[in-house]
């Protein structure tokens, strides 16, 4: 299994991350995708990933980028060292950058800045063109704003809608745009239907899995930290839903990480 987004760097995990590692590892997560939040957060998860890591162990990859929720950490010189940084990794060897973001639109904040937002997310999306990288979306309360973003200037390498709770027919337009869903814990909440009915509806090769650890808890683990390893249960409530196999579905919603990442093969 992948988790195609987990912020890895954050505590509980960056106090203890061999542990949180070893667990994921024997839950059967072999890749990570560690999405930045802004410049505070581009070196550590650069350095994280970096390491070392044990065979046993999950392969660490992350995304550059400027996330919404954290506007009052930006300014207007974040996207030109967003584009330094991006140039400089691009020219490294074993470069581990797989993406750019996570970025998008919350307008859920109080008194969000709407049209900076969407300025800065515009800015990521040329980036992720220029660096030919897919790029991983945020959106609350924004998704007519999101697609006016992107129809102007969809990603070439395609992306990922993170923590889609949404209906068939915006998934659809996602996926027309060469968008895929992040399946996340959402689903694991029989209350929502809405999210679960879409994703008994959306192709198969549509779907990555995700944990958003440590938030988005899954039902029966609310107050706790989410944690990687519980991909695993992401995975078995999507089996619940659908005629896919356990297994099937494993290495389907991997095949699709790995081809929008380009990440190395499991196999």
């Amino acid at each position: 299994m992948i988790d195609s987004h987990c912020h890895f760097d954050f505590p509980p995990f960056a106090g203890d991350p061999e542990s949180y590692l070893a667990q994921a590892g024997q839950a059967g997560v072999s890749h990570i995708v560690i999405p930045s939040v802004g410049a505070r957060n581009w070196q550590p998860i650069q350095t994280l990933c970096a390491r070392t890591a044990s065979p046993a162990q999950p392969a660490l990859f992350y995304a550059l980028g400027m996330h919404p929720y954290f506007a009052s950490e930006h300014d207007a010189d974040t996207l030109n060292q967003l584009e330094s940084r991006l140039k400089k990794v691009s020219q490294e060897t074993g470069n581990r950058c797989v993406a750019v973001g996570e970025c998008g639109l919350d307008f859920a904040i109080p008194n969000a800045d709407r049209q900076q937002q969407k300025g800065w997310l515009i800015r990521q999306l040329e980036l992720a063109n220029q660096f030919n990288l897919p790029v991983i979306l945020h959106c609350r309360k924004a998704f007519p704003e999101l697609m006016q973003c992107l129809k102007p200037c969809p990603p070439i390498r395609g992306g990922v809608y993170h923590a889609f709770s949404g209906s068939l027919q915006q998934a659809s337009q996602l996926l027309d745009l060469g968008i895929k869903i992040g399946v996340g814990g959402t689903i694991t909440y029989r209350r929502a239907n809405k999210t679960r009915t879409t994703m008994t509806q959306l192709p198969l090769d549509a779907m990555l899995l995700e944990t958003d650890a440590p938030d988005m808890p899954l039902a029966g683990y609310q107050g706790e930290p989410n944690q990687p390893d519980r991909v695993a249960l992401v995975l078995a409530a999507l089996a619940e839903l659908r005629s896919e196999s356990l297994a099937a579905l494993a290495a389907a919603t991997s095949k699709n990480a790995e081809v929008l990442f380009a990440l190395p093969s499991q196999t």
